[in-house]
């Protein structure tokens, strides 16, 4: 367990995960919707949400190898869809910055949008579905969404002081780093998934 949780491939599924969930990208739009509640409460708020997603991730990491392998996917088809997806994610956190100003509620949000889909989105779900079905991840996959969750809650829970620091250019700025990042382990996962393939036939 250790050796793998010190592996390479470990710590590569982790920073994804971390990217994928885009703790400092999501500053903004938290910022946005809690903004009428009092600080304490935004931090009860956003303790809350964030464990919600934690649970949901948790779920889909338990069940996403029992339903790929019951739908007979191949790990190699898995990887490639992943590459893809996570190139197509990467390129919109590069090129389209979100907008807070869609996302505004008039009451305290609950699950939508702040777990889902900020933290807990569809590519996260998807990442995890994939790591699932990989053999030399199985064992510490939960591990590696623990350790990016409590990286992401911890940039969230000092969203405030963060944004003042950084201010929204900042945190713009980051995101794209973090977007060009997940670009290249994107088509890391894409290339690993066509190697196998072509060694397999």
């Amino acid at each position: 367990m250790l050796d793998k949780v010190l592996s390479i491939q470990f710590v590569s599924v982790t920073v994804t995960l971390i990217l994928l969930m885009d703790g400092l990208g999501n500053i903004t739009i938290f910022l946005a919707l809690l903004k009428q509640l009092s600080p304490m409460r935004q931090l009860v708020v956003i303790a809350r949400e964030l464990v919600i997603a934690l649970i949901i991730m948790f779920f889909f990491a338990f069940c996403g190898n029992y339903v790929l392998n019951h739908l007979g996917i191949q790990n190699q088809s898995i990887q490639i869809a992943g590459g893809i997806i996570l190139f197509i994610i990467a390129l919109k956190m590069i090129f389209s910055p979100q907008d807070e100003e869609k996302y505004k509620l008039k009451e305290e949000p609950f699950i939508v949008p702040l777990a889902v889909p900020m933290v807990a989105g569809p590519t996260v779900l998807a990442a995890i579905m994939v790591f699932s079905k990989d053999p030399e991840i199985q064992d510490v996959l939960l591990v590696a969404i623990f350790i990016a969750w409590i990286i992401t809650t911890s940039i969230l829970l000092l969203s405030t002081p963060i944004s003042r620091v950084l201010g929204n250019r900042g945190i713009l700025a980051v995101e794209k780093l973090m977007g060009l990042i997940l670009t290249i382990l994107a088509v890391q996962l894409f290339l690993d998934g066509f190697s196998a393939l072509i060694k397999g036939q």
